[in-house]
């Protein structure tokens, strides 16, 4: 009985200790537990970085309206209002290209119909007529035509000086007609440099005013509306030299021509007046309203 009651007693204490010690440990682990609870989530959480992108929208969203223009627009924004200079000067030199075209055009033809016509008179000697059909012929033919049939009752070599003096004068007209060609072809270099030095002027003072931070763009936009100008006006200018030489060739060509043309004729006529008329015509002879 003494061992029993004696042995009850120490496995109360043993059992107690063993309580005791397991109450320690759970104290002492419960925390890494809970800790260990707590950081199982950190994996889930992992993807914090998304928001950047929701950053990263609105930065988007402005961007977005910044389309790039066509080549077009840009060439206009860039040209500015010297370009619209050389738009102008370009219409006016394309209008003045195309009549002078139509003009001389009309003066060949002219020419060629004209002669045929007093020829098919001259044979029938009508005098009279082939002077009216020069007299209402408005062109380069016509006026040297009228001079000449005008002064035949003279002379003919004062026939021919009359043709001389109005083939220089019609020579000159067509001249004048084509000489803002000549000054489009001297302008456009001047205007084009015009836009480089605007342009230039626009590189230097966006480098200047930059301060430590160079803005490139900026740079870059004056060094092209100095090149683009550039380009359009020598684009204008080459050109307009080219059909002014051209124009001023053709009609120096068309007067020598229709001047030999016309004194040729001249001397039929003169031929023709002093022939003897066939049995039963009338005689030859200038009509009177030559004289007036």
């Amino acid at each position: 009985m003494q061992r029993l009651s004696f042995g009850i007693p120490q496995v109360l204490r043993s059992t107690m200790g063993l309580l005791l010690l397991a109450g320690m440990l759970s104290a002492s682990l419960s925390p890494a537990a809970f800790a260990q609870e707590g950081a199982e989530p950190a994996p889930a959480a992992a993807p914090a970085p998304a928001p950047a992108p929701a950053e990263a929208a609105p930065a988007a969203s402005e961007e977005a309206p910044k389309q790039e223009d066509s080549m077009l627009m840009w060439l206009i924004k860039t040209s500015g209002w010297i370009g619209a200079i050389i738009l102008a000067l370009s219409i006016y030199f394309v209008t003045v290209v195309v009549q002078t075209f139509l003009d001389l055009w009309s003066e060949e033809e002219s020419t060629k119909l004209v002669l045929e016509s007093c020829d098919g008179l001259l044979k029938s000697r009508d005098f009279a007529g082939m002077y009216k059909l020069v007299k209402e012929e408005d062109s380069m033919v016509g006026k040297t035509l009228t001079a000449g049939l005008t002064e035949m009752q003279y002379s003919l070599d004062d026939a021919r000086e009359a043709v001389d003096r109005v083939s220089d004068a019609q020579t000159m007209r067509l001249e004048k007609k084509i000489s803002m060609l000549a000054v489009i072809g001297s302008l456009g270099p001047m205007i084009g440099l015009l836009g480089t030095l605007k342009g230039m002027i626009h590189s230097f003072s966006a480098i200047a005013t930059s301060g430590t931070q160079l803005k490139p763009d900026q740079v870059a936009h004056g060094i092209s509306e100095a090149l683009v100008l550039t380009f359009e006006g020598v684009g204008l200018s080459v050109p307009a030299i080219f059909f002014f030489a051209y124009f001023r060739n053709r009609i120096f060509t068309l007067s020598d021509d229709t001047a030999l043309a016309v004194h040729d004729f001249l001397r039929r006529v003169h031929t023709a007046l002093k022939a003897k008329p066939a049995a039963g015509a009338a005689p030859a002879a200038m009509p009177t309203s030559v004289t007036s």
